[in-house]
């Protein structure tokens, strides 16, 4: 049985290392950083292959959601979604009883 060899890292003196790349007086990252910014909305620019450059900006609404490729061909608007969730209600309602309202599991179906 061969034995591992360990080495330690000089990470001081690693040449692969850019001097961009520099963390030593990294303190950690904080979560949500940019939340408040991506909320209040950003500009995309998208650089096509004949040279020109398209500007689009986004702001995502308040109780916006993202629908999964495989949803969003069933659903390919919000009007869609609306519906189906306004047929979805009185069974919640129904099935709770009166109960305090929680949000009901997810559930995946595989597309093959």
């Amino acid at each position: 049985m061969k034995k591992a060899i360990f080495r330690k890292i000089d990470v001081e003196n690693d040449d692969d290392m850019l001097p961009e790349y520099d963390f030593k007086n990294m303190k950690g990252g904080v979560r949500g950083k940019y939340y408040k910014a991506y909320r209040a909305g950003h500009t995309v620019k998208i650089h096509k292959a004949d040279g020109t450059t398209e500007t689009r900006y986004f702001k995502l609404e308040d109780g916006a959601v993202m629908l999964e490729p495989d949803v969003r061909r069933y659903f390919p608007d919000s009007e869609a979604v609306n519906n189906a969730l306004r047929c979805l209600i009185p069974l919640v309602d129904r099935k709770q009883g009166g109960k305090q309202k929680r949000s009901l599991p997810v559930q995946r179906k595989q597309m093959a």
